[in-house]
């Protein structure tokens, strides 16, 4: 599986290893990047774990072809399939 995640282009931490550092620069810049994809990305708890991370890779996506200051960019990096999960 791919997860994927929305970031700077001036941002040297990487937000998958070193999030706090990250999220750190990013807030001292004012890009606000989590904030800002939660402003884009459309979730509801009625969505099923897959769904939810398939909304918030496409609103990255959405980002970053939008990104009209050049500012943002998407990093991925493969990671194990999570165990099924049951919903009830």
């Amino acid at each position: 599986m791919i997860e994927s995640m929305l970031t700077t282009i001036d941002n040297p931490h990487d937000p998958f290893t070193d999030y706090e550092s990250w999220l750190a620069f990013d807030m001292i810049s004012q890009h606000n990047s989590a904030g800002f994809l939660a402003r884009v990305v459309v979730l509801s708890d009625e969505l099923s774990l897959a769904d939810q991370r398939r909304a918030i890779d496409e609103a990255i996506d959405e980002i970053v072809e939008e990104n009209v200051t050049g500012m943002y960019k998407k990093v991925s990096r493969e990671v194990p399939d999570p165990p099924d999960v049951v919903e009830f």
